[in-house]
C-alpha cells in the first residue's frame, strides 16, 4: 500500500525483506531541508504551540494540516527530532509557505531524483 497523501513517508522506498517473506519495509525517508526562501515565516514560539498546532494553523489549505507538523519539524536550521518535545516560549520557529510544500516538498521530480 502506497503512503497516504502528504505522508512523511512519500520518499520512501518499499521492499520485501529477505530475512521474512512476506514481510514489506521502508526505506529511510528522506527529510526535505531548511532552505532560505523568501516566502518562509518567522514565527516566535507562544504558549501552547506545538507543532501540529503550527501547521493546522499555516497549512490549512492543504488536506489533514495539522499531520504535516513533520515538515516544520524538518524544516529547521537545527531540526526537530521529537514532535513531543514542547516548544520553547520565545523561540522562533522557520514555516514554509503551502507553495513550497505543493511545489517543492511534495514535487514529483523530487521523488524520482532522491529515492
Amino acid at each position: 500500500m502506497p503512503p497516504r497523501l502528504h505522508s512523511r513517508y512519500t520518499f520512501s522506498k518499499g521492499f520485501e525483506d529477505t530475512d521474512e517473506p512476506g514481510v514489506r519495509l521502508l526505506t529511510d525517508r528522506i527529510p526535505f531541508e531548511y532552505r532560505d526562501l523568501e516566502d518562509n515565516v518567522h514565527h516566535i514560539v507562544g504558549e501552547g504551540d506545538t507543532l501540529h498546532s503550527l501547521a493546522a494553523q499555516f497549512f490549512e489549505p492543504l488536506p489533514r494540516p495539522a499531520g504535516l507538523w513533520w515538515v516544520i519539524a524538518d524544516f529547521q536550521p537545527e531540526p526537530i527530532h521529537d514532535p513531543t518535545i514542547k516548544l520553547t516560549v520565545g523561540t522562533t520557529i522557520i514555516i514554509p509557505s503551502v507553495r513550497t510544500i505543493e511545489e517543492v516538498v511534495f514535487n514529483e521530480k523530487r521523488r524520482l531524483e532522491e529515492v
